[in-house]
């Protein structure tokens, strides 16, 4: 049961991670936001940071991250098992390089950009910091959710090709290999 939940829960704390990547702001958004005049980018990005604050975008964001902090105790507590070094590490990439990034970097941006007047000659100054600076740590945590999302892809498939048979699930048998590689099959087609 534990282990089904497990996989469960990698896989779909990988695809949170690849789903909050940010790819977009980096590549281009924030790209189209600067070429806009001050105000008209100051303006843009206000609504963008009111707008994402929304049940579904809050749900995937933190709900990822309790995934990641079960995945990453259960990883330390079965550390014998297939993945766990890769659940582990991908799990504090995200906490650390996506989350704590997002606190601690992009938030107090955010909370700056929403305070200044668009049309201002400090809220002009502002956004030109804001640009360079939010976007660096954008894609800090780009790269971040995305090299999570590999790993908790690669911890999930180490933990469902390597892991050794369950109770009551057929066990795989080599019946003989070749000079490139094993051929397999279940005991159940072969007899045994």
């Amino acid at each position: 049961m534990i282990d089904k939940l497990i996989s469960i829960l990698t896989f779909s704390s990988g695809l949170g991670c690849g789903v909050i990547g940010g790819f977009a702001f980096s590549a281009f958004v924030m790209k189209a936001l600067a070429r806009l005049s001050p105000a008209h980018g100051i303006a843009a990005m206000q609504s963008i940071n009111i707008v994402v604050i929304n049940p579904l975008f809050l749900a995937v964001f933190f709900g990822t991250a309790a995934g990641c902090v079960f995945l990453a105790i259960s990883s330390l507590s079965r550390w014998q098992r297939p993945g766990a070094v890769y659940l582990l590490i991908g799990s504090l990439l995200y906490l650390v390089g996506t989350i704590l990034v997002t606190m601690l970097f992009n938030v107090p941006r955010n909370n700056a950009l929403g305070a200044v007047d668009p049309t201002s000659s400090d809220g002009a100054r502002l956004w030109t910091d804001y640009v360079v600076s939010w976007t660096a740590w954008n894609h800090v945590r780009t790269i971040a959710a995305l090299a999570a999302a590999a790993l908790l892809t690669i911890g999930l498939c180490r933990q469902l090709t390597l892991a050794p048979p369950r109770y009551g699930a057929p066990r795989v048998q080599s019946i003989h290999s070749i000079k490139k590689g094993m051929y397999y099959r279940r005991e159940s087609d072969v007899g045994l």
